[in-house]
């Protein structure tokens, strides 16, 4: 039954290349598994994955795709900066960002876009 199974996100990129250099040297994250010219396995904390595959669909999302929690947000997004990211700011109705960070009852989060366009986030739970 899929409730025991592991769960793994799947985030598009126009240019595989220019994706993996922002996840590796950006990001910081480890060298992906190469499944092949065109799909790259990305591993995270606790046995997490992501599956980074090149289409042209890539950037055409207009919600979060993926996201990674934290206890230290403000220590997250200081790093990110000094490698770059920029963190979007949002003013809507129920949304709205100081500094990147958006706060309500559930805790604190900030969103960034990947050089393919994709909407990513970090959150801290109250």
């Amino acid at each position: 039954m899929l409730k025991d199974r592991e769960v793994a996100a799947v985030l598009p990129a126009k240019d595989i290349t220019r994706a993996r250099d922002f996840y590796q040297n950006v990001l910081g994250l480890d060298a992906p598994d190469v499944l092949d010219d065109q799909n790259l396995m990305y591993r995270c904390g606790n046995g997490t994955t992501f599956l980074l595959y090149q289409t042209d669909n890539a950037g055409t999302a207009k919600n979060t795709q993926m996201g990674w929690t934290t206890d230290n947000i403000e220590a997250e997004m200081e790093e990110l900066r000094g490698r770059g990211v920029t963190f979007e700011e949002y003013d809507f109705p129920g949304l709205k960002t100081e500094n990147g960070i958006a706060t309500d009852a559930v805790g604190k989060a900030a969103w960034f876009l990947d050089t393919e366009g994709n909407i990513l986030n970090i959150f801290q739970s109250k």
